[in-house]
């Protein structure tokens, strides 16, 4: 990944189990609370389950079967969206898990990346823009039908964190510690440099903040990162269990997904494997302004076919030339 300055930065993370953990949050299968834990979380994942127009990308001829252990895709996507506001995706993540392989590979997307924007009811008709707004144009089904197209890689699953609301979760989990690299204020929230116990209103500004990183979106896409694995260390802490229904509807309130609870413990049980090796990729690109004055993140096509290539690869697809980007 390139700032704008042309450095590259490489910041490894292991947060692999985020869509899985946001879930299992309080220890699914413990016997503490059990009955009464898994009654909720059956209430609780209904609540969230937000399915799609279709059953299966057009990228893949069958759908994936969990008891054969297909290799999967699940794209997860923190969204910033307030009132009177459709939203935009600040966070977007494609990640591919091969339990045969005992691997998984993430790839982040910069949310400036300049690409063509899908109608997944007109996939002939698309405009050219930043990716993160094909949230506000079309939702998830067309950030979804935006990213297939930029990678020509299906995406089977997705997993949407209201960013706005995520202060609910860190408050139900007690708080969050951070170590904070730049003292800053925003929307009233001051944060000094330091380790520190942020609230729920802190934690989300501290995900916010961009202006005083050096890195700007790419810095606060490693912040929303580390807020939400900071989330799930707490969420999984026993002390946590007598707080289990608060955070189910912090999750709830917060959280949409097209995964079902039966696809959630199917994953956790027989994909769990895939976190013995992680690989995050990184999209190598170069800032552009145009001629409106607008910043973009672009990448050419042959970065985008060897991506596609590594991805289609750990999916078992067999490699298929990208279309064509925009000059």
């Amino acid at each position: 990944m390139e700032t704008r300055s042309g450095r590259r930065k490489r910041r490894p993370r292991r947060w692999v189990r985020i869509f899985l953990l946001l879930f299992t949050l309080c220890l699914l299968g413990t016997g503490v609370f059990a009955y009464n834990f898994y009654t909720d979380m059956v209430s609780a994942v209904d609540k969230m389950h937000n399915p799609i127009s279709r059953e299966v990308s057009e990228k893949r001829e069958d759908k994936v079967e969990f008891k054969e252990k297909d290799p999967i895709s699940i794209l997860l996507v923190g969204v910033d969206e307030r009132e009177g506001d459709a939203g935009r995706t600040d966070t977007m993540i494609v990640m591919t898990i091969n339990p045969e392989t005992k691997s998984t590979k993430l790839l982040s997307i910069p949310r400036d990346t300049r690409a063509k924007l899908i109608n997944p009811d007109n996939p002939n008709k698309h405009r050219v823009d930043k990716m993160n707004h094909a949230y506000a144009y079309g939702g998830i089904e067309m950030t979804i039908s935006s990213i297939e197209n930029f990678l020509n890689v299906p995406i089977d699953y997705y997993t949407e964190v209201n960013m706005q609301g995520f202060k609910d979760i860190v408050d139900a989990v007690g708080g969050i510690e951070v170590d904070n690299q730049y003292e800053f204020e925003l929307d009233g929230v001051y944060l000094q440099e330091g380790k520190q116990t942020l609230d729920g209103e802190e934690a989300l500004q501290y995900a916010r903040m961009r202006k005083e990183d050096p890195l700007g979106d790419f810095g606060r896409q490693e912040r929303q990162k580390e807020v939400i694995s900071k989330v799930i260390a707490e969420g999984k802490s026993l002390s946590s269990l007598t707080n289990y229904d608060q955070i189910l509807e912090a999750l709830q309130e917060n959280i949409v997904t097209n995964l079902t609870l039966k696809d959630i413990i199917g994953i956790q049980s027989d994909y769990k494997i895939a976190a013995e090796t992680i690989e995050k990729l990184e999209i190598e690109g170069k800032g552009i302004t145009l001629n409106n004055g607008v910043w973009y993140f672009h990448v050419d096509d042959i970065t985008r076919q060897a991506l596609s290539d590594q991805l289609r690869e750990h999916l078992e697809l067999d490699k298929k030339t990208v279309a064509p980007g925009i000059s």
